[in-house]
């Protein structure tokens, strides 16, 4: 028999000291693409609300563009895909840093005790420090809020679990620009198997727990 805790649902995985939020994109830029970006945001303000009165490590991403004279074969097909344009030289970059639309909305504020990284990629992972500060804080699982399900969030949550995190995802506090991909999205996830789906109201009850009701709690 193994030695360790094994978390096996939602309620067995909600520890706040073994546990990371992820805010995942929340820009002025992508929120305001969203037709329900303000209800998305209210959910994100009460998941993130529930992780700070709990202690929870609190983490942010930024999408970041490049300027036009650093960007690669990657970055030009990501953005002609996403502007639905067919030419290279008819990229905008939307996301360069300390334009208007990169800042994360202002009602998400990090605190002193946070940390924003910046990223090129769709996973949260993919470039940024994310995986060794999680593992210094001695972090198990990672929850992800934010936008878009369908194009960052899910390989998030795929790339956690193949670096050994337990990733869940806060279901109705991720917004989606397509919302029949982000069902699909879903459906995929919980088919392989890996990712635990919760949704706002639980997850913020279990955050609430006294840590002596916590399972694996001396």
């Amino acid at each position: 028999m193994p030695r360790f805790r094994i978390p096996r649902s939602i309620d067995d995985a909600v520890h706040p000291d073994e546990m990371a939020l992820l805010v995942y994109d929340m820009q002025v830029g992508i929120v305001r693409q969203i037709p329900d970006g303000p209800r998305v945001l209210a959910r994100v303000l009460a998941v993130l609300g529930a992780a700070r009165r709990a202690g929870m490590r609190v983490f942010f991403t930024r999408h970041m563009s490049l300027p036009p004279a650093l960007m690669g074969a990657s970055q030009y097909r990501m953005g002609m895909a996403w502007q639905k344009v067919d030419r290279p030289e008819l990229v905008k970059p939307w996301f360069l840093r300390d334009s208007p639309g990169f800042a994360l909305v202002p009602e998400l504020a990090p605190t002193e005790g946070e940390a924003v990284f910046d990223k090129l990629a769709m996973s949260a992972f993919e470039g940024t420090p994310l995986e060794f500060a999680l593992r210094d804080c001695g972090v198990q699982s990672v929850a992800v809020v934010g936008i878009a399900l369908e194009i960052g969030i899910e390989p998030t949550l795929r790339h956690a679990a193949d670096l050994g995190f337990l990733p869940v995802l806060v279901q109705d506090a991720c917004g989606a620009g397509h919302l029949d991909a982000a069902e699909r999205s879903v459906a995929s996830l919980r088919f392989a198997g890996d990712t635990l789906v919760t949704d706002v109201e639980r997850f913020c009850e279990l955050l609430g727990r006294p840590p002596e009701r916590r399972p694996g709690s001396a």
